[in-house]
């Protein structure tokens, strides 16, 4: 059992104020794998202490400075590789190919703010003025417990090509990830008190970065409710906020859409991380003539979707993350049965042979309507929801019937068809016969998805406050 009683601050590994412990559960076996000390306000106010008196120099640094700090970060993942992965498989639950997938994503953040530093201009004119795009400030990065380390990467590498240093609070679900990464940026070299890691609870630790009046910007990403509350901590201070939050994306499949490969791209778009993602693609909206057709479909496909132990390189969906998880997801999939939808595959309770660990049976609805709940909230499971639609124009009346807005999937076999359907869903992104990422593209939501973009330009001048100098 591994215990991690050390917080990063200034460029050190020290032992928090903090003396309340949290346990770590492995969601494959449930039982506890190590335990991890918490950081309380003081330990905050300390990092942030020392993230102020870094920026002082390090908002002076040149591009040539940045890049190399970058690299170095790159760098020292990059020997890591194996080691990153495993430890997303025994803390989260992630499988051999996301926890791959998602090291992948880890490295090329730091690509892309690499190639934005060498074509971005910090100095502009606009009319006869110059303006500078100056750094922010401290930054407070806040991040959840899906993809931990990918979070942290892709917030640290745009707050350092902007100029500026940060304090990240880590999910304490995330204790042993986040120490081999801290491990790894301490290796790079960068100078003290530009990055500052503190693992706490998000009412202690993350709620000081909130309210602090030294902390200049908060980029968060999780929940929507969890969004509203630091939205409205930072609100007194008019910290500058970017909020990448919760989402019930639509997945619309066309008339003449290839099934063959729509259909296998949709399962893979709602169970993607094991459910427990933003962009799911958990409502699919399907052309009522083809119901049939595709329920036969995904009866032929399901079974290509293994749940088990994410260490094994067929599994598709492992465990979500906690037992509080699991309890929430059987709790939406009863919701449905209660409302009146059919299950198509699927259902409560556990996988036959999984019993100990916090597996779902990955559970797709059909009969379901756009007022359901489970269309309307965030599940974070592996749950899909089939709604049927008879025209174009009635499947972007549903697509666009959320609260939410943070992405959408679109099939279809003609793409300027596909091209002017998905210019008129209200999402932040849309993917078009695809699943990717685009890492220079600005990503963020509509409504209550969030405020804000990250990645590209769009991203990074979110850490930058235009300074106008005006001669006469």
């Amino acid at each position: 059992m591994k215990t991690i009683d050390k917080v990063y601050i200034n460029g050190e590994f020290v032992t928090p104020k903090g003396t309340e412990y949290f346990d770590l559960i492995n969601p494959t076996t449930n039982q506890k794998s190590g335990q991890v000390r918490l950081g309380n306000t003081e330990d905050a106010i300390d990092a942030i202490e020392a993230a102020t008196e870094a920026f002082k120099s390090f908002s002076l640094s040149t591009k040539e400075e940045r890049i190399t700090y970058l690299q170095n970060l790159k760098s020292s993942i990059e020997k890591r590789k194996q080691e990153f992965i495993d430890v997303m498989i025994e803390e989260y639950g992630g499988t051999l190919l996301f926890a791959t997938v998602s090291f992948d994503y880890m490295l090329k953040s730091f690509d892309s703010a690499i190639e934005l530093l060498n074509t971005y201009s910090f100095t502009k004119t606009m009319g006869v003025s110059e303006v500078q795009m100056a750094p922010i400030g401290v930054v407070g990065i806040i991040i959840p417990w899906n993809s931990s380390n990918g979070f942290i990467c892709g917030k640290l590498s745009t707050a350092i090509a902007a100029g500026c240093t940060v304090v990240i609070k880590p999910s304490e679900m995330s204790a042993q990830q986040t120490q081999l990464i801290t491990e790894c940026f301490h290796e790079a070299g960068l100078p003290k008190g530009v990055f500052n890691i503190v693992n706490g609870l998000g009412n202690v630790v993350g709620a000081e970065i909130s309210n602090n009046n030294n902390i200049s910007k908060i980029s968060f990403t999780g929940s929507t409710p969890v969004g509203k509350m630091i939205a409205k901590q930072a609100v007194d201070t008019l910290k500058r906020v970017t909020l990448e939050l919760g989402g019930k994306s639509p997945n619309i499949i066309l008339d003449d859409a290839d099934l063959s490969k729509a259909i296998p791209m949709a399962l893979g778009a709602a169970f993607m991380n094991n459910g427990q993602a933003c962009i799911a693609g958990t409502r699919l909206l399907i052309p009522e003539n083809k119901l049939e057709e595709i329920k036969k479909l995904i009866l032929d496909i399901a079974p290509n979707f293994i749940v088990g132990d994410p260490k094994n390189k067929n599994t598709a969906v492992g465990p979500l993350v906690s037992q509080k998880q699991y309890e929430r997801v059987q709790n939406y999939i009863q919701s449905g049965i209660d409302e009146g939808a059919s299950i198509l595959v699927g259902g409560l309770g556990k996988p036959e042979g999984l019993e100990n660990g916090n597996f779902v049976k990955p559970t797709i609805f059909t009969n379901v309507n756009n007022h359901m709940k489970i269309a309307r909230e965030e599940i974070f499971g592996p749950v899909l929801s089939i709604i049927t639609y008879k025209t174009e124009e009635e499947a972007v009346a549903i697509a666009n019937d959320t609260t939410y807005g943070l992405q959408a999937y679109i099939s279809s076999a003609d793409e300027e068809r596909a091209h002017k359907i998905a210019s008129q869903i209200n999402v932040g992104r849309v993917q078009i016969n695809t699943i990717s990422h685009d890492p220079l593209a600005p990503f963020g939501g509509f409504k209550q998805s969030g405020i804000g973009r990250e990645f590209g330009v769009i991203g990074l001048e979110a850490y930058l406050e235009p300074r106008v100098l005006i001669t006469q």
